[in-house]
């Protein structure tokens, strides 16, 4: 078996630290951090700089990520298919429902939001493009879950922990949220990950119909919501547009 280049490993992981920590970090917190030489460390950070991917504030001498990356990211994003066929439906089911989309797909033990489009009005909002969520709680990862059995053996041996005193951690009660998820097509999320918001979810398949990511509504309760249940509405547009991208993708009626 080939060994791993262990240059290629301390980089990965002084831009892990850079993405991770604080805003900016010095020469010795990095070295330290990481358990690497400072000569060591500043060789990686001087590589790292000169490519783009690390940038040294010119007062402090402190490094954070570079604008590199984030051109890397965007380019991995852009060809990202299930992204680009899903633009123009997202953008209309935002506009319909008056609430924030996510877009989602299976990533490192959770799921990774690939597309974030904001909620229509004038208040400040944060791109969530590249933000991490837990697939026990979350909408996006009970469809996931629900729906992909890599998803699923993930989320089954996952420390399904309580972030709400909604939050279900049970197995067995959890397999029953992912078999009522199957049964009707979406999954919910009613403060069970964030106290005051709701989202509902509704999975994604390509033209193998198999599960390829997810796409929700997230907003405050009070406006998700009618009476503490979910508004049908809702629920009809992200399946509708679930159905719509999923088509785009070759998945054909269903």
């Amino acid at each position: 078996m080939a060994k791993n280049i262990q240059s290629l490993e301390r980089a990965a992981a002084v831009l892990r630290l850079l993405a991770g920590g604080e805003r900016r970090l010095g020469l010795s917190d990095i070295a330290s951090s990481l358990g690497l030489a400072k000569g060591t460390a500043h060789g990686i950070l001087r590589t790292l700089q000169a490519e783009g991917f690390v940038e040294q504030d010119e007062i402090s001498g402190r490094y954070q990520l570079g604008a590199e990356l984030l051109r890397l990211g965007n380019s991995y994003l852009d060809v990202h298919e299930l992204r680009a066929r899903a633009l123009v439906w997202t953008d209309d089911l935002a506009r319909s429902s008056g609430e924030s989309v996510h877009l989602g797909v299976l990533h490192q033990h959770g799921v990774l939001v690939i597309h974030h489009v904001f909620r229509p009005d004038d208040s400040r909002q944060v791109l969530e493009v590249g933000a991490m969520q837990p697939l026990h709680c979350t909408a996006l990862g009970k469809v996931l879950s629900a729906y992909d059995p890599v998803a699923h053996s993930e989320a089954i041996e996952a420390d399904r922990k309580a972030l709400t005193p909604r939050t279900v951690t049970g197995l067995e009660e959890f397999e029953a949220l992912l078999d009522e998820t199957r049964a009707r097509g979406w999954a919910c999320d009613v403060e069970e990950t964030w106290d005051g918001v709701a989202s509902v979810a509704a999975p994604i398949h390509d033209r193998r119909r198999m599960p390829v990511g997810a796409v929700a509504i997230t907003g405050a309760v009070e406006r998700v919501c009618n009476s503490g249940e979910l508004r049908s509405e809702l629920i009809a547009a992200v399946r509708d547009c679930a159905r719509a991208v999923s088509r785009d993708l070759g998945a054909g009626r269903f």
